[in-house]
């Protein structure tokens, strides 16, 4: 990697030739999980995230760093103010999109899922929530809520005064608060349910699932237009409950990895032939499944093999 190359790891390494890195380099590299996560929450794709970075690396290497007081301030700002305009984008391409548009599935480490801080902010469920706001609010919370962002800073980031800020905070927060999940379960909770689930399709036992099931749960499921999907959320635990045994547990799939952490919360990877078909994410309350987010679109799938770092520091 020369000095002006965009840096992809997460320390600081002796650069090509012998060199050591710029002051530029160092401080992205510092910060680049950070930035991922910032722009994955705001996006929900890994890929646009990434893109992000780069688009933040490049206007980064050009920043007097004479004239910056808090570097990670000013990354936070570039990346902010990428993914407001990159998330207008989305917008209009999943408005084209092939049935219900899921966030890109990540595998976190374990240890991911005991920050219960983290999980929440990257779960499929909250995710889903904060697809409903718009851009700028959805900047606004992200900073504010995950990454306790002062509302100066924030101002700086989304090009709003901080009396508007405050505004859209408020407003962006009551708009979550009424839609997130309800409370938030303990890792063992989650995985208990999970293994419920699990067992009850593998043998094919419809009153086990309707069991871990709750009444009002919804499942979701994301092929792109690409592999089979439904294409509207399926309500109810008796509809749920006889589509999953209907397709997934007749067809030729193996449920694997009740070890596999997803967005921070425990999940299952779904097999054919060892190749994965499918990441099936769960949100839990009370002890029963409420949600169920199912991603079979193989462009969102490439995440799910090697932990991303994510950070909200």
């Amino acid at each position: 990697m020369n000095e002006r190359s965009e840096p992809t790891t997460g320390t600081a390494e002796p650069l090509a030739g012998g060199g050591r890195m710029d002051s530029a380099t160092e401080a992205f590299v510092a910060h680049r999980n950070l930035l991922f996560t910032v722009a994955y929450e705001m996006l929900g794709s890994a890929a646009d995230a990434e893109d992000v970075l780069q688009e933040t690396w490049l206007r980064w290497i050009k920043v007097d760093l004479g004239q910056v007081h808090d570097q990670r301030a000013y990354l936070v700002r570039i990346t902010t103010r990428r993914s407001i305009d990159r998330l207008r984008t989305l917008t209009r391409r999943k408005e084209a999109y092939v049935g219900p548009w899921l966030p890109e599935p990540l595998l976190t480490a374990p240890d991911v899922a005991e920050d219960v801080e983290l999980a929440e902010s990257v779960s499929m469920a909250l995710m889903l929530v904060l697809e409903t706001l718009s851009p700028t609010e959805r900047a606004v919370f992200v900073l504010r809520e995950v990454f306790d962002v002062g509302y100066d800073e924030i101002a700086a980031a989304v090009g709003k005064s901080p009396p508007a800020v405050r505004q859209i905070a408020h407003r962006a927060r009551r708009h979550v608060d009424a839609r997130r999940p309800r409370e938030v379960v303990t890792p063992g909770e989650a995985r208990a349910a999970l293994e419920s689930f699990r067992h009850a399709v593998e043998t094919m036992d419809l009153q086990g699932l309707l069991d871990v099931l709750a009444p009002e749960v919804v499942l979701m499921s994301d092929g792109g237009g690409v592999k089979q999907a439904a294409l509207r959320p399926i309500s109810g635990a008796d509809k749920v409950a006889r589509f999953i045994v209907g397709g997934i547990g007749k067809a030729d799939v193996a449920l694997t990895g009740d070890r596999i952490v997803v967005n921070g919360s425990p999940a299952l990877v779904l097999r054919v032939d060892g190749e994965i078909d499918g990441v099936l994410a769960l949100r839990v309350e009370d002890a029963r499944i409420t949600g169920l987010y199912y991603v079979r679109n193989p462009e969102k799938l490439t995440r799910v093999e090697s932990e991303i770092s994510l950070t909200l520091r």
